[in-house]
């Protein structure tokens, strides 16, 4: 009486130890965050973007998704916009050559 009730815990305790190890992630660091090389200013209505490399392109839309901003060829290392008065939540993408592009979510007072 007694085996089949082993041998049906050992069933489940095989299959959690299966299911744990399928979930764990790769142990390599090619998932690290690469760190901003940008800030991002706000002061009422007016955006600052400041950067340690040149921007490239910038793109700013609203939470609505209406486009406030889309500039290319910046070749700046500062770049300013003022939102409309009703936005609160603003998107900004950044673009560098030669990176992949960054976007954040930027809250506006």
């Amino acid at each position: 009486m007694m085996r089949p009730a082993t041998r049906r815990f050992m069933v489940i305790v095989t299959s959690l130890l299966f299911t744990l190890a399928s979930l764990a992630q790769p142990a390599n660091d090619s998932f690290k965050p690469t760190a901003k090389p940008y800030r991002i200013l706000t002061s009422g209505k007016q955006v600052t973007v400041k950067s340690t490399k040149l921007i490239k392109n910038i793109m700013v839309w609203t939470a609505s998704g209406h486009r406030i901003v889309e500039q290319r060829e910046v070749n700046a290392g500062t770049f300013n916009f003022t939102t409309p008065a009703k936005e609160k939540i603003c998107f900004i993408m950044i673009q560098y050559d030669g990176m992949k592009p960054f976007t954040e979510k930027v809250g506006i007072q």
